[in-house]
């Protein structure tokens, strides 16, 4: 390893127990120290493996066979495992509350400091220093449950730091996170890179958020291909997945290509005064009315006394797709808990096709609503995906059917015998949604349902999605997915601390907004367009 070097990988190949293909094959890479690599990929192509590798997560936790020379830090981790590695690489789940043991904020950021046996005024020290770092220090005496999303993954990156570690890898660490939080996020991480020297390894699919701030891109395109390592422009020039800036910008020839709004914009001439007619179906100012599926009526919900929805009014159509947006903690899962009676309004009531639901089962509600949680897990039990669709089938007493034509619909047909917690994050979402759709629900409840999938599969997701709407189905969907709300959403209900404050058509609640825009919208904001098939359909030209 040269003296620049700080992760090498040397004609390193991986293999799964009970797997018969590697995950990847003979891969080569340097990573520079002080770098900040970005990890991109489709859902499945090895980018969690990759980055379990460098901490000895792989092979130790996980089994299978390797081959091949890793060296991070000077260091063997598959000689040497987590333990061995935890001084030296600090590693941040996709999941911040999976690497959480302490109930409070600073007894956890002191945890791993006192499994390694470190003098109290080392630990102290550490800890004020890392609180000042992320400015997390009111935090302190808070307990975990209580944080939004966005203080809990800087709490996990705090942990993690208080071993000093010379890397930091982290696992799509705003794939749950509202705009707002995400942003905040990486400008701390930029921070650690620029001004601590800290090298970091972070995978991430929302390549709109994190692109700007890496130096060279990992992608792994999967499926024995081979990968491509390089900076971003040179290898979003090619990749298969690409942000919306950097797919317009293919698609219209600009050179060089932009990655940020700010390079995008001076590709852009006398947009802002032009009448442009932008195709607007599907948009719920256009949809003709339609009878109420859900109504809710001065709905209150709150946790030991902490308010999550003050008197929510809200009616959601027959064959609409609803958007609830809003930051962390905002109310949205709360809502969808208590349309599908896993959770019971306080006061007010709901209806569910003009009948109160309040003495209903959840088993009878759910026979009409389908729930997919963020947590696909809740919903995988069965040994193979054929299975969890057919037992959905079965405890719903419909015909069994053929499996596959579930599966066929939302690109899993290949994965019908694989066993689903082997699999991705974004494939065991897709899986559960298929799951829920086999009980042919007449509402779809979707929470955070693009969390861990790659922009093809996304625009699967949005095709099934307006499919099911031409069938008259009606979906909510509870998201921080901007660019996937720009493609379906008939409307955008925003939530902000447990009310209703906005309630519009995606075009007016999105081009008002400085947080909920799509990039697309960023870089065109007066003609309030969401998407590039806007731009390409409008015929805007590059200079």
């Amino acid at each position: 390893m040269s003296e620049s070097t700080i992760i090498e990988f040397s004609n390193v190949t991986y293999t799964y127990p009970d797997m018969e293909a590697p995950v990847f094959e003979e891969l080569s890479l340097s990573i520079p120290e002080g770098s900040f690599t970005l990890v991109i990929g489709p859902s499945g192509s090895g980018k969690s493996t990759l980055l379990r590798c460098l901490n000895g997560l792989v092979p130790h936790f996980t089994g299978g066979a390797i081959r091949g020379r890793i060296r991070v830090a000077g260091r063997d981790p598959v000689a040497l495992g987590p333990r061995g590695m935890s001084d030296c690489v600090g590693f941040v789940f996709q999941d911040p509350e999976a690497q959480f043991v302490i109930g409070e904020v600073e007894e956890e950021l002191a945890f791993a400091m006192e499994n390694m046996g470190l003098p109290e005024i080392v630990m102290r020290r550490r800890i004020e220093e890392v609180l000042d770092q992320l400015n997390i220090a009111p935090l302190r005496r808070r307990r975990i449950s209580t944080l939004s999303g966005g203080e809990r993954q800087r709490v996990a990156i705090g942990a993690a730091l208080t071993l000093q570690p010379q890397i930091l890898v982290l696992d799509e660490p705003t794939s749950q996170l509202d705009p707002q939080a995400a942003e905040e996020v990486l400008t701390y991480l930029q921070k650690l890179n620029q001004d601590l020297g800290l090298t970091i390894v972070l995978a991430e699919h929302r390549l709109e958020r994190v692109l700007q701030y890496a130096d060279q891109v990992l992608y792994l395109p999967g499926n024995g291909q081979p990968p491509a390592y390089g900076t971003p422009r040179e290898v979003m020039a090619h990749a298969e997945l690409a942000p919306p800036l950097v797919a317009l910008g293919r698609a219209l020839g600009w050179e060089p290509l932009p990655l940020t709004i700010k390079e995008g914009r001076r590709f852009i001439r006398g947009v802002g005064k032009r009448e442009i007619e932008v195709a607007q179906a599907g948009e719920g100012s256009h949809l003709r009315p339609r009878s109420p599926v859900i109504e809710m009526e001065g709905v209150w919900f709150a946790y030991d006394g902490q308010e999550a929805l003050r008197g929510v009014n809200l009616t959601i159509r027959a064959g609409e797709i609803v958007a609830l947006m809003g930051r962390n903690g905002s109310g949205k899962t709360t809502l969808l808990k208590n349309l599908v009676g896993l959770l019971r309004p306080q006061e007010g009531r709901i209806k569910l096709f003009g009948e109160d639901i309040r003495h209903r089962q959840t088993q009878e509600i759910a026979r009409r609503v389908g729930y997919v949680p963020q947590d696909p897990n809740a919903l995988l039990f069965a040994d193979s995906v054929r299975e969890e669709v057919i037992f959905t089938r079965r405890s719903h007493g419909l015909p069994l059917g053929e499996p596959l034509d579930v599966l066929r619909r939302l690109n899993l047909e290949s994965l019908a015998d694989a066993y689903p917690r082997d699999l991705s994050t974004g494939e065991r979402q897709r899986i559960a949604l298929a799951a829920i759709i086999a009980a042919e629900p007449q509402v779809l409840l979707l929470d955070e349902p693009t969390r861990g999938m790659d922009y093809l599969q996304k625009r699967a997701l949005a095709s099934f999605l307006r499919e099911q709407k031409r069938r008259g189905r009606t979906t909510v969907i509870a998201t921080h997915d901007v660019e996937l709300v720009a493609q379906v959403a008939d409307r955008i209900v925003l939530l902000g601390d447990g009310e209703v404050v906005v309630d519009g058509p995606p075009r007016e609640v999105m081009t008002d907004s400085l947080v909920f825009a799509p990039q697309v919208n960023k870089l065109l904001r007066d003609p309030r367009f969401l998407t590039v098939e806007d731009v390409l359909k409008a015929g805007i030209r590059s200079l």
